[in-house]
């Protein structure tokens, strides 16, 4: 290895092949290769008995296609003398490891032993100083706050199915979430936490700690402003027992649409007051975030800003989707309100939210994910944005379940296409006027209205690009909804 770290004792190839395998690598399809291989630090190792050897690698991956650029992804590894047959699905490579020698390499998350060493670097970190732990030799920094005593005993868990991020729970005491692909700067999934954590808000999965490392390379100014922070991990409460909001909703959904006679309020599992309980909760995740974050008001100028974004926007959409040429002038309609608008105020939102991003809890509503919508940069994540952005994707949410039911229903059964329709419409029409109106306290006026409007039509159009590229099959359900707001 050279002496910031860059690893050359390793094939590239090795890593190509791993992340071709992840469901977290977002490169897939695209033509890559790894352009540079860093190892970052060390997890504290106790000795001999204290599990296997745990490294960091960050891997630099360049595109040759027309796109172009590149992306870092966090691989972290563990490494053994002898192969582990048990960890075969996560087998990664073996080269000699300088200092070391022959070495088996896995995947550090899938290896119960190799999570140990996170665990018990979270715990020490909360005996030392402020709760941070910086290990001289690694470079990285453990933080704990206040509050929470870990298990240490836990066996570690990770969770299958996840797309971007990897989840580990560490018995039935914490979580701890490894951001896969890694940016510059403050992730706000930790830093929206931390405050709401601090504030005591009912409606989140409490942070219990963090890991990060300092570059001190990174740039040319890097170490004149003190390193640049890469953020790489957080630990925080494990909501075990929860059900997930998506699940619970299409479950009443189904519900209804198994009853022949029956409206939504009369069925026995409708849906309206959790949707109620749930804008209620938005709203005092929103009130905590506005006391501890900044509140900026902008003049008109701001929200002709915002129109022109939004129009642009569907411009790049409709030569995606053509069938969106019917319904542009009354979505530009929508957009053109805000320009009469007298002001807009932004503050620190959720930024992605919709009902996969909730939890239900036997106390309540949480709130989860607060890194905001994955395919922006983090530049433009950390950004003040009006509250009714996140208005907006619960509603829309609101729409996509009683849809996909819909959908599923007539795979089976074709007969009965108008009465699932209006079936569908009768569950989404309750449960968005009970959460929106419980959000609000009451009803909305006339200029929260126009800038919800443009809001939900804004995303009903990012919806239909994105269904068009990922699930064909779908683009109905956004496009249905860009054809109710042309009617509005």
């Amino acid at each position: 290895m050279t002496p910031d770290g860059r690893v050359t004792h390793i094939e590239p190839d090795v890593f190509v092949r791993y992340l071709e395998r992840t469901r977290w690598f977002g490169g897939k399809g695209r033509p890559f290769e790894v352009a540079a291989v860093r190892r970052i630090g060390e997890v504290p190792h106790d000795g001999e008995d204290a599990g296997p050897r745990v490294v960091i690698e960050l891997v630099e991956v360049a595109y040759s296609d027309r796109t172009g650029g590149t992306e870092v992804y966090q691989v972290p590894m563990s490494f053994y003398t002898e192969p582990e047959s048990r960890l075969d699905h996560a087998f990664i490579g073996w080269w000699d490891e300088p200092g070391y020698g022959w070495v088996h390499a896995y995947d550090a998350l899938h290896d119960r032993d190799a999570m140990d060493g996170w665990l018990r670097a979270f715990d020490l970190a909360a005996q030392e100083p402020g709760g941070n732990l910086s290990d001289d030799d690694s470079g990285l920094r453990f933080h704990r706050l206040p509050g929470h005593d870990l298990d240490r005993t836990a066996h570690s868990t990770l969770f299958s199915g996840e797309q971007s991020n990897s989840s580990v729970a560490f018995g039935e005491d914490c979580l701890m979430k490894v951001f896969r692909k890694i940016t510059p700067g403050v992730n706000p999934d930790i830093s929206v936490h931390q405050v709401l954590t601090n504030a005591g808000s009912d409606h989140i999965a409490a942070l219990y700690g963090w890991l990060d490392w300092v570059d001190w390379e990174a740039d040319a100014e890097a170490e004149e402003r003190g390193g640049t922070t890469m953020q790489l991990a957080m630990l925080q409460q494990f909501l075990r027992t929860a059900s997930d909001g998506w699940d619970l909703a299409l479950t009443s959904a189904r519900d209804l649409f198994a009853e022949a006679d029956l409206h939504a309020h009369e069925a026995g599992g409708d849906f309206a007051a959790e949707s109620a309980r749930l804008g209620e909760a938005l709203r005092e995740v929103h009130d905590d975030l506005a006391e501890h974050f900044p509140v900026d008001h902008r003049g008109p100028e701001a929200l002709t800003e915002l129109a022109d974004a939004m129009g642009a926007r569907l411009d790049a959409a409709l030569e995606v989707v053509p069938e969106l040429a019917a319904h542009a002038e009354p979505l530009r309609a929508a957009y053109d309100r805000l320009r009469g608008l007298g002001g807009l105020d932004v503050q620190q939102i959720h930024g992605d939210l919709h009902l996969g991003q909730t939890l239900r809890t036997s106390l309540g509503w949480k709130i989860v994910d607060f890194e905001g919508e994955p395919a922006k940069p983090l530049a433009e994540r950390l950004l003040p944005d009006s509250v009714w952005r996140d208005v907006a994707g619960m509603l829309r949410s609101f729409d996509y379940v009683p849809r996909v039911v819909e959908r599923q229903l007539a795979e089976d059964q074709p007969e009965g296409a108008n009465q699932r329709a209006y079936r569908a419409d009768e569950w989404a029409n309750r449960n968005r006027n009970h959460f929106l109106t419980a959000y609000a306290d009451g009803e909305l006026t006339e200029e929260q209205h126009a800038l919800l409007d443009a809001y939900v039509a804004d995303k009903a159009v990012y919806e239909t690009v994105y269904e068009t590229r990922n699930r064909p099959t779908w683009v109905a359900i956004p496009l249905e909804a860009v054809a109710r707001i042309g009617a509005a």
